[in-house]
């Protein structure tokens, strides 16, 4: 059954007269009345407000990219507009016009709604389960979101799934080869085929081969940074640590930015299931634990910039001025980013094996995550893994019943030493899954469809052993994604960030523990060195750095006012 069948009172709850009362002090407006078939918000539309409904009502509406409409639900008295996306002020999924009658609605924006579920628990409760849910739907009812043409299996169709799937976006996706519609659309457009995959927004905007920040600022997911700002903290990377410190941040008043080139969640957004998290006994995927904080970290006023990638840190911002802010430089746009604190979080990525033309599969037979996306694409085939950590096991154990067979290839001699007990007993039990011990890939091969077959060697006797397969899933070991720093920081050998040392001689005070070597740049997560790779360790650390920056920024205004008296 459909999600709004089962769970339609908590989607779409009626507010009491108490609930009503409480609400109405969190307008961010007075009631406006609107008449029969008056638009109030439309699919993709920013900063729309959610609309508490007083009389009359409110026809929703979901639309796909070929503007084929879809009736969601008629709101009427009681009741409440909005997703997640009026958590934020991103563009709205769907699109709300007044009923047959007319409307009489209040106003919530973003920074009211988020006023409301911190100032009224229970309403806040009910609105967030509702929002949630709402999105949920959405993206598995179909029938709204973006329309992907392209070939099945592309490597740029595939990425851009996966952009939309890890951001919680819905889409459909149209094979040209074999879809009528798929190729009308094609034809009408004029898309040549080497600017396939192409994209129709819910707005109707038109994309050939999108990038992920073209398809985000599409659809209303990217923010408008204003370059003015000078937040308290910057956060770079939305997975797991850099989401911790948000929320933990922003419910203590500080003002904060998250930025991420790809999506939240970081590696662990692509766990299947992760089952040695406190609190989840029967495990939860990385994907939903990623989504439940991040939007608790927009609840509490958290801003999150997706997909916009940090190309630099001005570090000499520090050397020019100690109480200035430091500057984030974005990439593609060269926008700035001003804030008073960083958070460097932004994780590591897995190795390459360093085979010649290992990019030649990128995404067209080699993937670096094991998401549904993927299952569905090696579904009842043979499959080769290569990695011995927490992540490859949570890879295998979600693929092994969906594919024919699994070999499982590490360099050491034993799943111990990297990987949870719980993980290596599952793998133990899978009827279907070969393990290797030291063992290598050394060659890849490829025909016209992508990948072919991968060579594996013994490392003890130099034997090599050639498979057919089209898919091979890569865990193997991380590198820090700490370029973007520009040498700001110390390193050690391996480019992992330091922290916790002493600064240069002339500094006035000791670091925190997780500080750089340079104050006010703090690193945590999996790109500082020395940290725990476990999704609990990066969430801890994501918590304890927010109280270790409240010290910082108390220094700092203590050491201006010092300043100024001496002035």
């Amino acid at each position: 059954m459909a999600l709004i069948d089962t769970r339609f009172d908590q989607m779409f709850p009626i507010l009491d007269a108490g609930h009503l009362d409480a609400a109405k002090r969190f307008a961010s407006g007075p009631s406006q009345t609107f008449k029969p078939g008056d638009l109030l918000y439309d699919v993709g539309t920013r900063n729309a407000p959610a609309w508490l409904m007083l009389d009359g009502s409110l026809e929703v509406v979901r639309r796909d990219g070929l503007h084929r409409e879809s009736s969601v639900i008629s709101l009427s008295a009681g009741q409440f507009s909005g997703e997640v996306s009026q958590l934020s002020g991103h563009g709205t999924i769907a699109a709300g016009r007044a009923g047959p009658d007319g409307c009489t609605a209040l106003p919530f924006d973003a920074a009211h709604i988020r006023a409301l579920m911190v100032g009224s628990a229970e309403l806040g409760e009910i609105m967030m389960r509702a929002f949630i849910l709402r999105r949920v739907a959405l993206i598995q009812d179909g029938g709204s979101g973006s329309l992907l043409i392209g070939h099945p299996n592309s490597p740029d169709l595939l990425r851009v799934q996966g952009f939309l799937s890890r951001n919680g976006y819905p889409y459909t996706v149209l094979n040209v080869e074999a879809d009528e519609e798929a190729r009308a659309a094609v034809e009408r457009f004029g898309v040549l085929d080497a600017e396939l995959p192409m994209m129709i927004c819910p707005n109707g905007a038109l994309l050939k081969r999108p990038s992920d920040a073209e398809a985000g600022a599409c659809l209303g997911i990217t923010p408008e940074l204003e370059p003015n700002k000078i937040y308290d903290v910057a956060v770079v990377g939305a997975g797991p640590a850099g989401l911790a410190a948000a929320v933990y941040g922003a419910s203590e008043g500080l003002s904060m930015i998250v930025l991420d080139q790809r999506a939240f969640g970081g590696q662990a957004g692509a766990s299947a299931r992760i089952e040695n998290y406190l609190g989840f006994p029967t495990g939860i995927s990385g994907q939903a634990l990623a989504g439940r904080a991040f939007n608790q970290a927009q609840k509490f006023g958290a801003e999150i910039a997706i997909p916009l990638q940090v190309a630099k840190l001005d570090c000499d911002a520090y050397e020019r001025n100690p109480n200035g802010p430091f500057r984030l430089e974005i990439g593609e746009t060269g926008e700035v980013v001003q804030a008073r604190t960083v958070i460097v979080a932004s994780g590591a990525r897995y190795r390459r094996p360093g085979i010649s033309n290992q990019s030649d599969f990128d995404n067209n037979g080699i993937s670096y995550w094991a998401s549904p996306i993927e299952a569905k694409l090696c579904e009842g085939e043979e499959v080769a893994l290569i990695g011995g950590g927490n992540s490859a096991g949570q890879a295998v154990v979600y693929l092994a019943p969906k594919v024919k067979h699994l070999h499982l290839s590490i360099r050491g001699n034993g799943l111990e030493a990297s990987m949870s007990k719980y993980l290596i007993d599952r793998i133990k039990a899978l009827p279907n899954v070969t393990l290797y011990t030291g063992s290598e890939v050394v060659a890849l091969g490829g025909d016209s469809q992508g990948l072919a077959s991968a060579t594996f060697r013994t490392r003890a006797t130099g034997e090599e052993k050639t498979y057919s397969l089209r898919h091979l899933f890569l865990f193997i070991g991380a590198d820090p994604n700490a370029e973007w720093l520009d040498e700001c920081v110390e390193t050690d050998d391996k480019g992992f960030v330091i922290t916790g040392t002493a600064f240069a001689e002339d500094q006035r005070r000791p670091p925190f523990p997780l500080e750089t070597s340079t104050p006010g740049i703090f690193a945590i997560g999996d790109v500082r060195a020395g940290s725990t790779k476990r999704v609990g360790a990066a969430i801890g650390e994501g918590a304890a750095v927010v109280s270790q920056i409240h010290q910082v920024l108390a220094l700092g205004a203590e050491q201006t006012v010092a300043e100024k008296k001496r002035a």
